[in-house]
């Protein structure tokens, strides 16, 4: 029996540590801090989407797309880092809230920066062709489905936090928030670089 579910469990653990549900969870509350319960739920749904989508896509033609354009996956990581590293700077920014950062439905934070690069980015594409490899495309797709539920559930439940911590700790919060953001778009492109130069 434990062979047979073998590949699905080996599948799903990288799967795991490279979307980091409860990671996200501290980043998703700074992003959707002015958002209503329905607003945020319609977040929590475009980013999921998105996330899935651009994972299954990129586990079908992944491979055939980055050999035909000649992209590198280090080239992926400083496009991203740097994407999100621009953002953190004008959320940093005094009047950032007043800036069209995001355009003019809030459902676009669920498609950048929520579900892409943040939920499904490089090392989650990465880790996705690996274990199509590694295991074929039926564990592959079911780990992958199981860590988009896990995301979703982590997201809906992340809404306590947002009462626990109260207004103000919340604006606090997000700017700590918007700081690590930019570290870890920061950390992206230095693992890109890194990437580029030690191949």
């Amino acid at each position: 029996m434990f062979k047979v579910l073998e590949p699905f469990f080996l599948a799903f653990i990288p799967l795991f540590v490279a979307v980091d549900a409860i990671g996200n969870i501290p980043l998703f509350i700074s992003l959707v801090n002015n958002l209503g319960t329905k607003a945020r739920e319609r977040v929590i749904a475009e980013s999921v989407r998105t996330a899935a989508a651009v994972a299954v896509l990129f586990m079908l033609i992944g491979k055939l797309v980055l050999r035909f354009l000649g992209i590198t996956i280090p080239d992926f990581q400083i496009a991203g880092g740097l994407l999100l590293f621009v953002i953190s700077l004008r959320l940093l920014f005094p009047g950032a809230s007043k800036m069209p950062l995001y355009g003019e439905k809030e459902k676009d934070v669920g498609v950048f920066p929520l579900g892409m690069p943040l939920i499904t980015g490089p090392a989650v594409l990465t880790t996705t062709l690996i274990m199509l490899d590694s295991y074929g495309i039926v564990p592959t797709t079911v780990s992958l489905a199981l860590n988009m539920f896990i995301v979703w559930f982590t997201l809906k439940k992340a809404d306590f936090l947002i009462k626990f911590l109260g207004e103000g700790g919340t604006r606090a919060f997000s700017k700590i928030m918007y700081i690590l953001l930019a570290a870890i778009g920061v950390m992206m492109v230095r693992r890109g670089v890194t990437g580029v130069i030690f191949p």
